[in-house]
């Protein structure tokens, strides 16, 4: 057989030989001649083929491997197929399970807490829609009117055409105030025959809590993803239920816009994580960007401010493009779902101009515009390398142009109070306008206190996520310098390469926090979209074994064997970190769902029941708006103002009625409230005797700051005026004050005055 088989293979190998020598060259130069004779192919042709070569080698890069070599690879390791089947299925099987056992547990307690915190099952309707406070009490007033609404499309229509909610003012309330969630709880509530089942407050609260599940989910994939053990998911979740006063606001304002928009931003973030990966079949790529797609859309659909989320995650994307650790089209396929997002969304947001004059809208377009005059440049020429050098910088100089031109030409009505706040809080500028000092007094738009720091501390996951943000970055940068030498990225990174930051998913996440991070350290508020992203990646790190693996290659680790080291240390560390948050922290939460918390507030309800039995039905109030907000909700009659703070014709009517705290006369504020047709004040004594912690942020100083009524003398400030304050003044019953204004009810916290209609002024 040997003999025979021998001469068979050199006829064959003469054959193949004669065949390489003697017929491929003459077709080498046939198809050579064409191309000297025509010219060189165009440089976006090639690019374009590479794109596509780079895309089909994705699909097909886990199908490479013929059955064969696989069943080496597992007989070597002792494991036949059926058994690695297995245990991938029960691995995903188990992983699941415990993602999603994650959040619905966390739903749970979320409810179990809220119930314990309010006594809602206890309370009468009046008592728990007292519970919505401020914006709250606006977003829920309006799901209880299309409720009790005829029909889904004549709530619609109402709520379109609004005038029955603020004085004088005829708004469209599911544009400006983005009521989709309210919208589609309404439809859920009715079309699932809830009526009879469930009353509509715990239906609402039930779906916040249900995100909150589904957040708390996505963060555990997340985390799954990057790490490859769902133990990580489970470290994650631990850690965000510790910190929960850091990670979400849902214990202060249920409806708000940001918890019901942040669960879908976070199922993008993990869909996005696993499209960004290398090593992803073709089936699992197209179920990711699909979900990429959807939940993109749903989050910009969900909260206004949803877009400059997105502008910075599409920066974070753009650094990965540009230091070439991730495949181009990928993210260009990312670029491409903001694009039909922003469009779709402009659609049905009745033609948001917001959404045009976004810097999203702007990056994304000069991406796109500065990849196609990269790719028609022909290769290896002058203008091609200058171009990809100043890419970075060409990117911002369109980004910049083309916003500057998007707000010439498109009209719009974005918030100018947002870019006079930015001035005034970089040092840019100073204002003594009341809106801008209310704004720069908020908790939530100040440098973070030293106590968010500490509670991260104590709870040990920022000293975590410090240690692998090092590690991460500096493999990160061995990376970018590679780069720059020429040498290419691997297709797979093994454990033993010891090189997690040339996973683009890694990278990505990285980039992304610090990014969140800058906003965090500049706006407390922002510390709701950073902690979270703080656990998952302190949880990824420390039960990553390739995080492990890259710092033992920098130690070079030669007594141990590493990679072994890297597992143990993998399953370990977390463990001993669960075990000891589980000591300390579990009998914490367990003792504060255990405690019956009281929440009464009897002179509000005292409030609220005068006005639904003694005002008339066309009665107007006027107030501060986080009453107003209430009032509203509470008792349906129409009023001044609202807590609304993205409407410029709103913030001027809050700063104005909230002059019933200043220093002027009762001429001026009688003028003031009738020009917005009010029939009723009420003042409230907490804000006129406020005694704030800060001297200068109480509303009635900036009032008088705003007003001119303040006097500096050696370094001290005093509040001057010719007038006393009105909210103490009127409480005196005297002339004039008791001409303008009869009082109608008071109790310890609240005095109503009816606002007469029978005096008129000379000029």
């Amino acid at each position: 057989m040997r003999e025979r088989s021998r001469p068979r293979g050199r006829r064959e190998a003469g054959g193949g030989g004669r065949s390489a020598g003697g017929a491929a060259s003459p077709r080498r130069e046939r198809r050579g001649a064409p191309a000297a004779g025509g010219g060189r192919r165009s440089a976006m042709e090639e690019g374009a083929a590479d794109l596509r070569h780079r895309k089909k080698q994705n699909c097909t890069e886990s199908d490479k491997m013929a059955p064969e070599e696989r069943n080496k690879e597992n007989a070597k390791l002792g494991r036949s197929p059926k058994y690695m089947l297995i245990q991938r299925f029960a691995k995903l099987f188990f992983g699941c399970l415990a993602a999603v056992t994650s959040g619905m547990m966390y739903a749970v307690y979320l409810s179990t807490y809220h119930e314990r915190k309010f006594w809602f099952s206890s309370r009468q309707e009046l008592e728990r829609e007292i519970t919505f406070q401020g914006d709250s009490a606006i977003y829920y007033s309006f799901y209880k009117e299309l409720l009790k609404a005829p029909s889904f499309e004549r709530g619609v229509y109402e709520l379109t055409h609004n005038n029955k909610t603020v004085s004088l003012k005829t708004i469209n309330a599911v544009q400006q105030m983005t009521l989709y969630p309210e919208l589609i709880a309404s439809v859920l509530y009715q079309a699932s025959g809830s009526e009879e089942v469930i009353e509509p407050v715990y239906f609402y609260i039930g779906i916040v809590f249900g995100l909150q599940g589904i957040y708390v989910t996505a963060l555990f994939v997340t985390s799954w993803v990057m790490s490859g053990t769902w133990l990580a998911g489970m470290l994650t979740v631990a850690w965000f239920i510790i910190n929960r006063t850091d990670t979400t606001r849902i214990d202060y304002s249920i409806p708000s816009r940001e918890n019901w928009a942040l669960p879908y931003f976070a199922c993008q973030v993990a869909a996005l994580t696993g499209y960004l990966k290398k090593t992803l079949n073709c089936s699992a790529e197209k179920f990711c960007y699909l979900l990429v797609s959807a939940s993109t859309y749903t989050f910009m659909m969900m909260w206004e401010y949803s877009h400059y989320l997105l502008f910075v995650q599409a920066v974070s994307l753009f650094l990965l493009d540009s230091f070439a650790l991730a495949q181009t089209q990928k993210v260009h396929e990312v670029y491409k779902i903001y694009l039909f997002s922003l469009f779709l969304g402009y659609l049905l947001q009745f033609e948001n101009s917001a959404l045009l004059v976004s810097p999203l809208l702007s990056l994304v377009a000069a991406l796109m515009l500065s990849k196609c005059l990269q790719m028609n440049m022909k290769k290896g020429t002058f203008m091609s390398r200058l171009l990809k050098i100043m890419y970075i910088y060409l990117v911002l100089t369109i980004t910049v142009t083309l916003n500057f031109l998007l707000k010439m030409f498109v009209p719009h009505k974005e918030n100018e109070h947002l870019l006079k706040f930015i001035e005034v809080k970089l040092g840019l500028n100073t204002t003594k306008n009341f809106t801008m000092n209310w704004l720069l007094c908020q908790e939530s738009l100040q440098a973070p206190s030293q106590d968010f720091f500490l509670r991260l501390t104590q709870s040990s996951v920022l000293p975590f996520y410090i240690l692998v943000l090092i590690i991460c970055l500096f493999s990160v940068t061995q990376v970018i310098f590679r780069r720059i030498c020429g040498e290419p990225l691997k297709e797979t990174v093994k454990l033993e390469d010891g090189r997690i930051g040339e996973r683009p998913e890694i990278v990505y996440h990285v980039i992304h926090t610090i990014l969140l991070g800058c906003l965090a350290m500049c706006l407390e508020g922002m510390k709701y979209l950073w902690t979270p992203y703080v656990c998952m990646l302190a949880a990824f790190g420390v039960c990553s074994p390739e995080l492990w693996m890259t710092l033992f290659k920098w130690l070079r680790l030669k007594a141990v064997h590493p990679i072994l080291l890297a597992l143990i240390l993998s399953m370990a560390v977390p463990t001993i970190i669960g075990f000891s948050l589980w000591k300390e922290f579990f009998p914490r939460i367990m003792t504060e769902l255990s405690e019956l918390q009281e929440f009464y507030d009897p002179d509000t309800v005292e409030l609220m029941t005068w006005i639904k039995r003694q005002a008339p039905v066309a009665a107007v109030f006027a107030g501060s708006p986080q009453l107003m907000g209430v009032i509203k909700l509470c008792t349906g009659w129409m009023v001044s103002s609202l807590p609304l703070y993205n409407d410029d014709d709103l913030l001027k009517r809050n700063e104005n009625i909230y002059q019933i705290y200043s220093k002027r006369s009762a001429e001026d504020i009688y003028k003031i409230l009738t020009s917005y047709k009010a029939n009723f004040l009420v003042i409230e004594d907490s804000i006129c005797n406020e005694v704030g912690p800060v001297r200068g942020c109480r509303v009635k100083d900036l009032l008088d700051i705003a007003n001119g009524h303040v006097v500096c003398e050696e370094g001290d400030s005093y509040a001057y005026s010719k007038y006393g304050r009105f909210c103490h003044e009127i409480k005196m019953n005297y002339s004039p004050y008791v001409n303008y204004f009869t009082r109608v009810y008071w109790n310890r916290s609240y005095f109503v005055y009816r606002i007469n209609t029978v005096i008129s002024f000379q000029s």
